[in-house]
């Protein structure tokens, strides 16, 4: 059987609030949040380089919305720029109180994963080559990201 073309590998988990989940206020621990947010993404960055990967780094984890026990939480993951051996992965991160539909914006996050072969050595990854105009955009200001980390190093 064929191996699949790569794509963006978009990978959406669902998470309940639970009370373990949570702080003497009802909201969600941040930890908790950034466990899921690196989930989320290692598994759109396996899916896309056929491959286990490692977490290299996290560009920042801005909490925008506080997120309530018994709400639903949404992480969304895609890759949005390939290097050689690494990737970059955009996750979104969305709270719902189920029981009005209200919906709001979380967190939004940018993450880079490197492929390791069985040794835990960086492997190369497939192409990307953005098809859409909205790819093409994402993919441009992935490269700026991109630039900018290899310069903090």
């Amino acid at each position: 059987m064929a191996t699949p073309k790569p794509d963006r590998s978009p990978t959406i988990m669902t998470e309940i609030v639970l009370p373990s989940h949570t702080n003497a206020l009802g909201t969600i621990f941040g930890g908790v949040v950034m466990g899921w947010v690196d989930i989320a993404a290692a598994i759109a960055a396996q899916r896309y380089a056929r491959s286990n990967v490692v977490t290299a780094s996290i560009d920042y984890l801005n909490f925008i919305n506080p997120i309530k026990t018994g709400w639903t939480v949404q992480v969304t993951a895609q890759v949005s720029f390939v290097g050689r051996t690494s990737m970059e992965v955009e996750v979104l991160v969305d709270a719902e109180k189920s029981q009005t539909g209200e919906r709001k914006r979380a967190t939004h996050a940018y993450l880079t994963f490197v492929a390791v072969d069985e040794k835990g050595r960086p492997k190369q990854v497939p192409p990307y080559e953005p098809k859409t105009a909205e790819e093409k955009t994402l993919y441009e200001e992935a490269k700026i990201r991109r630039e900018r980390r290899l310069h903090w190093r």
